[in-house]
């Protein structure tokens, strides 16, 4: 399919990170692989840029357009070509949406670990350019550790099979697979991908742990990992994050908590009960005021509901607001946390912090508005004093919910043969998403 009418092209112009728009001057839905080499070698002839797009779903500009180029938009490519249970291995195209692989697995007792927080829409082609991971990736690591094989077209129309059949554990050679995903798109377009399923663990307990403050919870996390405890998730929310999950979607957490933890363990299990119990007494030493054990997987699937929606409710509270995203020591929580508190009372300003607390993983989120003069200004303050305090932000985006106002989009680089490459201006910026 062809795209041609601009009403219909404003579709494409951006991925989630809307602040960056470009209409582009046409879009292509290809159904097959070679539909999408044939594609990219009429761009190659013609001297046009093109970027690839899957879901749409990501915050970091990916899937930005370029307004001279054509957007080739993988979402019709969402066959699962092979599913081998024998070999543990399955093999979808880039538009198959993440959770359809757990689900195509699932009745053999396996799953795929990646869980982005959309991962009910979002693509793997999109998780393999990002190198996605998810509450999970403590224990289990990002899409590079369970990616097997690629078939890629390069930016010159070629296609390239990287990794072997997939179904080695260490193939000879050069690790290229590692060295594609989580490139953003700069050295082709996946067409193929064959992914590592894993068994279903015998036993999965949860619990969500109230503390009257991100000091306390912050200390909780760091002692769980140092009494050599890896839970599969390990996430904290503060009052901001908590207020906007219960406005969206009524998870039932503490009220009046100043943190909360939500402590995964999984395995076999007679392990996973006294690993639990230890969590539980490290919650407790740490100044736990509530701690709830989900029953069922009706009551843990409502914990982490509220968690997974917790960056798109944020619009529960305020009309903008600015993504942020660091890695930093874990035993650095409580004292970035109070910085960041610090700064963000110097201009004015709400942060929201919801994060993956068990690998530093900290994701701030900066509110304002921007229909208020001044405040859209204060948010970038907050950005480079947080830098002058030694933390380093991997990438940063903004997010207007509901918002039809946007920002002009930056300049793009495209290099000779039609490949993007990541654009300035747009933190983390991807050429396929």
């Amino acid at each position: 399919g062809v795209v041609r009418e601009r009403e219909q092209l404003r579709t494409y112009e951006s991925d989630g990170l809307a602040s960056y728009w470009r209409v582009p001057a046409l879009v292509v839905l290809p159904e097959t692989a070679d539909q999408v080499r044939r594609t990219v070698e009429a761009c190659r002839d013609a001297g046009v840029p093109f970027v690839a797009r899957g879901a749409g779903t990501g915050l970091s500009g990916g899937a930005l357009p370029h307004e001279d180029g054509v957007l080739i938009v993988l979402s019709r490519m969402r066959r699962l070509l092979e599913v081998d249970i024998e070999n543990r291995r399955v093999v979808a195209e880039p538009g198959v949406a993440n959770l359809s692989v757990t689900d195509a697995v699932a009745p053999h007792g396996l799953l795929y670990a990646p869980d982005p927080s959309s991962q009910v829409v979002c693509s793997i082609g999109g998780n393999v350019a990002e190198n996605s991971g998810g509450a999970h990736c403590l224990k289990y690591g990002f899409t590079t550790n369970h990616v097997t094989a690629l078939e890629v077209v390069l930016a010159d129309g070629g296609v390239v099979h990287l990794g072997g059949d997939g179904k080695s554990p260490d193939p000879p050679g050069y690790d290229l697979v590692g060295a594609f995903v989580g490139s953003e798109g700069t050295l082709g377009i996946a067409t193929k991908v064959t992914l590592r399923a894993v068994p279903v663990p015998e036993a999965v307990r949860t619990l969500l742990a109230a503390f009257p403050g991100t000091d306390e919870a912050g200390g909780a996390v760091s002692d769980i990992i140092a009494a050599g405890i890896v839970p599969a998730a390990v996430e904290m929310m503060d009052p901001l994050a908590i207020e906007a999950a219960e406005a969206a979607v009524h998870a039932g957490y503490p009220q009046g908590a100043g943190a909360i933890l939500i402590v995964e363990l999984d395995g076999p299990a007679a392990e996973v009960d006294q690993r639990f119990a230890e969590v539980e007494a490290v919650c407790r030493r740490n100044g736990s005021t509530e701690i709830r054990v989900a029953r069922d997987e009706v009551e843990r699937a409502l914990m982490w509901k509220g968690r997974k929606s917790a960056f798109a409710a944020m619009g529960r509270i305020s009309p903008d607001y600015y993504v942020q995203d660091g890695v930093i020591p874990r035993t650095a929580l409580p004292e970035v946390l109070r910085q960041i508190e610090a700064m963000a009372a110097e201009r004015g300003l709400r942060v929201a912090n919801v994060f993956h607390a068990g690998d530093g993983n900290l994701h701030p989120l900066v509110l304002y508005d921007g229909d208020v003069p001044g405040q859209a200004e204060r948010r970038f303050d907050h950005r480079r004093a947080r830098r002058r305090r030694g933390q380093e932000a991997r990438h940063a985006e903004d997010v207007h919910p509901g918002r039809p106002e946007r920002d002009a989009a930056p300049p793009v680089r495209v290099r000779p043969g039609g490949a993007v490459e990541p654009r300035e201006g747009v933190p983390h910026a991807a050429a396929v998403r």
